[in-house]
């Protein structure tokens, strides 16, 4: 055994791929072209990028913790991961905010 390691495994110990996992493959991503678009939108102007960083939330709106004298009765999970653009649009406002901050100076608090 001069160090080298021989896999005895067969392939049919592997898992097969289903007609469900075949769909998946095969299926057409609607949003995908809109992905790309945001994902490669830069930002070169100062109006816009302000723009941005002030009409998308740093977080969630909409999650919300219901108090009734002074006691927690339930809690609003975040819904904005229900949407299927928030990582883009996440990645969006931090590139604006990015572009305020190294190339316009500007002092974001």
């Amino acid at each position: 055994m001069n160090g080298l390691l021989i896999d005895n495994r067969s392939t049919a110990a592997q898992p097969k791929t289903t007609k469900i996992s075949q769909f998946r493959q095969r299926q057409f991503d609607l949003l995908q072209p809109l992905r790309q678009w945001l994902d490669r939108l830069e930002i070169a102007n100062p109006k816009l990028a302000k723009f941005l960083y002030k009409a998308i939330p740093a977080q969630c709106p909409f999650e919300r913790d219901i108090v009734i004298f002074d006691r927690k009765i339930a809690h609003i999970p975040p819904m904005c991961k229900l949407n299927p653009l928030y990582d883009q649009l996440v990645g969006l406002r931090f590139r604006a905010l990015c572009y305020l901050v190294d190339q316009c100076g500007m002092d974001i608090s």
